[in-house]
Formats: structure tokens, sequence, C-alpha cells
């Protein structure tokens, strides 16, 4: 037989934090949708995408937890916290202050507050199986870079930017623009480095212990 998960909650509160996140990113693609910003604006903040894939990682990873199915990658768990810890961490220390902000304060609270720190619990009470190696941190840049580039040549085209920081027609010009690009991207470098470690850390932690089986996603309950 099987052992029992150890954190059996795990399951049913990712799918909890996953359908209230899912909910609150329908209300403002609603209101995006039915006011001037759009569905395509809408779907280009780095934060919403970032929302989106938190929902499917909870998602998935609950309905596994509670299956039998195989859980989610670790490296795809980590990239997730990284995006949204970084989310975040931008949005308390920088994007919270703008007043032009246009969103549905619990909407806000939901994504920009709850959905990072859930997250980075789950990485913390559920650590990875394997060890995150730093070329897998290195891989993770590759979807911030691609959306900066996305955003900076849509913004040009079409005269819009999804955050302030990016946008060259305020004072400083491309000169400010690329500064907060290289802060930026030094930003998920050193955090997704410590994402990894702290992973890491963790999981030997776990796997030095009395030897009983990892819980959580990774442990799959008894049928007999």
């Amino acid at each position: 037989m099987s052992a029992q998960p150890a954190h059996s909650w795990l399951a049913p509160a990712r799918l909890a934090v996953a359908a209230l996140v899912a909910v609150a990113l329908c209300f403002s693609g609603y209101r995006a949708a039915t006011d001037s910003p759009g569905v395509v604006n809408f779907f280009s903040y780095f934060t919403n995408l970032s929302a989106l894939a938190g929902i499917a990682v909870l998602g998935y990873g609950g309905w596994a937890g509670l299956t039998g199915r195989r859980p989610v990658p670790d490296e795809v768990r980590g990239a997730v916290v990284l995006y949204l810890v970084v989310t975040g961490l931008f949005y308390g220390t920088q994007l919270a202050t703008y007043p032009e902000q246009q969103t549905i304060p619990w909407v806000s609270d939901v994504v920009h507050r709850v959905l990072p720190l859930v997250v980075l619990a789950d990485w913390l009470v559920d650590p990875p199986t394997r060890r995150i190696r730093p070329v897998t941190v290195l891989g993770w840049m590759a979807f911030p870079l691609v959306y900066l580039t996305y955003a900076l040549l849509r913004g040009y085209a079409i005269d819009w930017y999804p955050y302030v920081f990016l946008d060259p027609g305020r004072h400083g010009g491309y000169r400010r623009v690329s500064g907060a690009c290289v802060l930026t991207a030094a930003a998920f470098v050193l955090l997704g480095a410590a994402v990894a470690a702290v992973g890491n850390a963790l999981a030997a932690r776990r796997d030095a212990g009395d030897g009983a089986i990892p819980g959580g996603r990774h442990a799959r309950a008894g049928t007999g």
C-alpha cells in the first residue's frame, strides 16, 4: 500500500486558489473587453500572463494530486514561482504607486498579492524532487525576454505600453527604458537563483530526513 500524502490538504488548496484567481481574471478580462483597454491589451500584461500560468500550474497540480497523475515538472513550477514573485515585488514596490493603474481592487489584491504568496508558499511546502540546475534558471529567462521584445515592438507600433517603465515617451526616453530593462533582467536572474537555491536546500533537507516518503504532489493516496 502506498503511503498517504503528508500534506493531503495541498491538492484541494491548489484547486481552490486556482479557481479564485480564474474568477478574478474573468472579472478583469470582462471589464477590459467591454472598456477601452481591449482584450489584446489585457493579455499584453506580464502580470496577467503569469497569473494564467499560475492557474494552470496550481489547477493541474491540484487535479494531479487528487487523481494520482504525474505532477507538474519542477522546472515548470519554479519558472512560474519566479514570474509571480517578480510580479508581486514589482507591483508592491513600483507599479502600485501609479494612479493610472485601472484595476478592480479585489482583483488586484488576488493577482498581485495572494497568488505570488501562494505559489511561493507552495514551493516551500512542497520543494522540488530533483535539483534545479543553473542552466534551468537561465532557461527561465526565455519567457521574460520574449515578452519584453513583444511589449517594446508592439508599443512602438501602436504607441501603447503595458507598463510605464517601458514607455520611451516619458522622461528619459529609451535611455531610461534600457536602464529599467537591465535592472529588471538582473532582478529576474537573482530571484531565479534564489528560488532554485531555496528549493534545492529544502529538498536536500527533506531527503536527509528519516526516510519518510515525500508527500504533497509527489505522493499518491493509497488504494489498498
